[in-house]
């Protein structure tokens, strides 16, 4: 039995490992603060606050930043996290290309690079190997030494599994249980993590985005994939086996078109963004060609003004979004639906009236007339962000001392509410 001295001392250092943690917060998703206002917002003494302030700046985490005018004493010293302490990855993989960017530890992005992939045709190692070169391609473009790296979050297609295993299922791209993340713990220079594309866009939104305040939030992706991440009281909602979120495969049309996926119906079907190209092919009585440029073509159909063909389909694909957001105002009673996604992000501004009123005509009147339904404002960087915040999280979750910790990938995966 461990005697109660010990068990005192291991106390002590987890109460000061909450104090860190909390001023370290604060400090990251607040900015520049004076050590008497960090008191007072967090309710501890100002010698503890000073105290762990002191800590944090010996160890580079936060810096000194200024200092506020006083009518009388001493002026307030600012201090606030320190974006050079270290180097964040994030990479988004997507079915035609990967986005891998290097931020600060603000999330200001320092470098990019783009790598070509052709998905599903891609083995996993052959994925693993080109994500690798290019990370590798991007911390040299941004002249980072490797060792300041603190992480490299990756944001993928598919279900990803956390069950201490961790694996990849991904039925539109042949991939059954594959152990990605042990694939690219093994090729990369820094600690990996790892999760759904959607569900990182959406952390992403909830820590940079418009409604980063919001509790009941829903982001969906559009893109060649269709997908959402659910907030719940500002965590990400996994469900039992972390697939909540797929939007995409909830059936729109019975017995209705053939998805990737192999079932009919779904959602993805009808608005990802080859299944839109599809449509305005069949309607215009056009051929697509075997390896096309999606977004290309897409804004090409979004250009076109004179065509019946393509108005056909845009109005179409806008009925069929709503009702499928009809369906998470029905299910979920979010606050705020966002729209994300290269698709979204496309096709949101043009579509986004014609969406709400078709979302109005399915959904039940009363939550309906809460919710507010809006295209993101991240933009394409918004997955890659967002799996660059797995990497924060989990430094913030430590106080900002180690790299990786058990409960920092634990919060990470949870969504690491604000505040």
């Amino acid at each position: 039995m461990e005697s109660r001295h010990n068990s005192g001392q291991r106390t002590t250092k987890d109460l000061r490992r909450g104090n860190r943690v909390a001023l370290l917060r604060r400090l990251y998703f607040e900015g520049a603060t004076s050590r008497i206002d960090l008191a007072g917002r967090t309710g501890l003494s100002q010698a503890t606050v000073g105290n762990v302030i002191s800590e944090l700046l010996h160890d580079n985490v936060v810096i000194e930043t200024g200092q506020l005018d006083s009518e009388g004493g001493r002026p307030a010293v600012l201090v606030a996290v320190n974006p050079k302490h270290a180097a964040v990855v994030g990479v988004d993989v997507g079915e035609s290309g990967a986005a891998i960017e290097l931020f600060d530890l603000r999330l200001q992005k320092l470098a990019a690079v783009e790598v070509p992939l052709r998905l599903p045709k891609e083995s996993p190692a052959s994925l693993v190997s080109k994500i690798a070169a290019g990370v590798n391609q991007v911390i040299k473009q941004a002249g980072v030494p490797t060792q300041h790296v603190l992480g490299i979050g990756v944001g993928v297609p598919g279900v990803v599994v956390h069950n201490g295993e961790e694996y990849v299922h991904a039925p539109s791209l042949g991939w059954d249980k594959i152990p990605l993340l042990q694939l690219l713990q093994t090729a990369l220079p820094a600690p990996v993590m790892l999760d759904n594309g959607a569900r990182t866009m959406g952390r992403a939104e909830m820590w940079f985005g418009k409604r980063r305040d919001a509790k009941y939030l829903v982001v969906v992706l559009l893109g060649t994939g269709v997908g959402a991440a659910l907030f719940n009281e500002g965590h990400l909602f996994g469900g039992s086996t972390s697939s909540a979120g797929e939007w995409g495969h909830t059936c729109v049309v019975v017995g209705g078109r053939q998805c990737r996926c192999g079932a009919k119906g779904c959602l993805e079907a009808y608005v990802g963004a080859g299944a839109i190209l599809e449509r305005w092919a069949q309607r215009s009585r056009r051929s697509l060609p075997a390896r096309r440029d999606e977004q290309r073509l897409l804004r090409e159909l979004a250009a076109t003004r004179d065509s019946k063909a393509a108005a056909a389909v845009l109005d179409e694909t806008a009925d069929i979004i709503g009702v499928g957001m009809a369906n998470l105002v029905n299910l979920f009673n979010p606050e705020y639906i966002v729209i994300g996604g290269w698709v979204g992000q496309l096709l949101g501004p043009r579509l986004l009236p014609r969406i709400r009123d078709a979302a109005a005509s399915q959904a039940l009147r009363f939550p309906f007339s809460h919710v507010a339904i809006e295209v993101g404002r991240l933009g394409p960087d918004a997955v890659a962000m967002g799996a660059a915040t797995l990497v924060v999280e989990s430094f913030l979750a430590s106080g900002g001392r180690s790299r990786g910790t058990t409960q920092g990938r634990e919060a990470a995966r949870q969504g690491g509410a604000m505040g």
